[in-house]
């Protein structure tokens, strides 16, 4: 109330109105209202039994109103709405406006109990984990078989709720991750990657409309590990970021911009939180990823280890090699790629190993299922 209610006075007075209440705080209102209502009417029934001792406990009205109505949906609500509150906080918290806000109108106040902002945002969550607790508890404590089984029918509702809920987080969170990618990298034209493909300007338009960018877009694409490693070229090294996800491998070359775009400053770019530290400071600063050669299908790619003896008229260390192989076998790029610790590479290439491995059994389980053909009928 403190944070909900002085951001409300402030606006009224025309300050932060850029500010969103929704983004940040949901429907933490009507959630506030439901689960005191809930307290109130589970209380109330101890302190009736409590006083008239003679009286049965009657928990399955109160706890079938409840947990068959509208907590556990307005929980549902305010918990996939935190991940995005939390990332919009954290680009908030780096303007000076917001940040007098937070620590000098709210968080000095004694009923926050020195608690900052996202302490307190979190705790809907724990609360919601902690309902099946709760109903175990009291089905424990019942005497009544009709009751425990019906309080036993609601913890195992709660439970599924909370099931289906992280998997609507999982898949929140990669949406905005790979929302966030494909900002951030960028696609050349096939005629600006290589001088040797020639296009005339009359046909350049329909090769952009079958633009490669939204081969990002698909939601249910996983992003395995990324990461920034040196490149071999014949006279230099290149600063690269690579993504592995679990159909292909992605190359892209980095490129740094601290400039400030239309007099924004670059430092306040809303950044995805579950993208890495690394990806999400070089963001900020401004850079992108311009992709450096097209995706390595896994079924495509070949990993070898470098021995150090091999690379020391390169001074290259930690090294190893990424083949990419055409259709017909025949290798049509190669990439000669150095990490930081010799730590760094096995990680790499086990990630690599394990991400080809995964998706050849995947495929070779989709094929002989495509191929399982219906028994023939007994007439024929």
């Amino acid at each position: 109330k403190i944070f909900v209610n002085t951001l409300k006075c402030l606006q009224s007075k025309e300050f932060l109105l850029d500010v969103d209440l929704w983004r940040l705080f949901a429907n933490l209102e009507e959630l506030n209202k439901i689960s005191l209502s809930f307290l109130k009417s589970f209380f109330e029934t101890v302190k009736e039994h409590v006083s008239e001792s003679d009286s049965p406990v009657d928990f399955s009205s109160i706890l079938g109103k409840f947990f068959q109505g509208e907590l556990c949906q307005t929980h549902q609500m305010y918990c996939l709405n935190y991940t995005s509150a939390v990332f919009y906080l954290e680009n908030l918290r780096q303007r000076e406006d917001f940040g007098i806000y937070l620590k000098q109108w709210c968080e000095q106040n004694e009923q926050c109990k020195r608690l900052h902002l996202p302490e307190l945002l979190v705790a809907p969550l724990h609360r919601f984990t902690r309902y099946p607790l709760l109903l175990n508890n009291i089905w424990k404590r019942s005497t009544d078989e009709t009751e425990k089984d019906f309080i036993w029918s609601l913890k195992e509702k709660v439970e599924k709720s909370i099931r289906d809920l992280e998997g609507k987080v999982k898949w929140l969170d990669n949406f905005q991750k790979f929302r966030q990618l494909q900002e951030v990298i960028i696609w050349p034209q096939v005629w600006d990657r290589d001088k040797r493909f020639f296009v005339p300007e009359y046909l350049k338009q329909s090769l952009r409309e079958n633009s490669s960018e939204t081969i990002l877009s698909s939601a249910n694409r996983l992003l395995l590990h990324e990461g920034r490693l040196m490149l071999a070229e014949s006279t230099r090294l290149l600063d690269v970021y690579l993504f592995l996800f679990d159909d292909f491998l992605l190359i892209t070359k980095i490129k740094r911009n601290k400039k400030k775009y239309g007099g924004l400053d670059t430092g306040l770019i809303p950044v995805s939180p579950s993208l890495t530290p690394e990806l999400q400071s070089f963001i900020r600063e401004g850079g992108v990823c311009t992709v450096l050669d097209q995706p390595i299908p896994l079924d495509r790619l070949t990993l070898k280890n470098v021995d150090p003896v091999h690379v020391t008229v390169f001074s290259l260390r930690n090294a190893f090699l990424i083949q990419h192989e055409n259709r017909y076998r025949q290798c049509i790029a190669v990439f000669l790629l150095q990490a930081q610790t010799e730590t760094a590479k096995k990680t790499w290439m086990s990630q690599i190993e394990k991400a080809i491995s995964n998706y050849t059994t995947q495929h070779e389980t989709k094929k002989s299922t495509d191929f399982c053909f219906p028994a023939e009928s007994s007439e024929i």
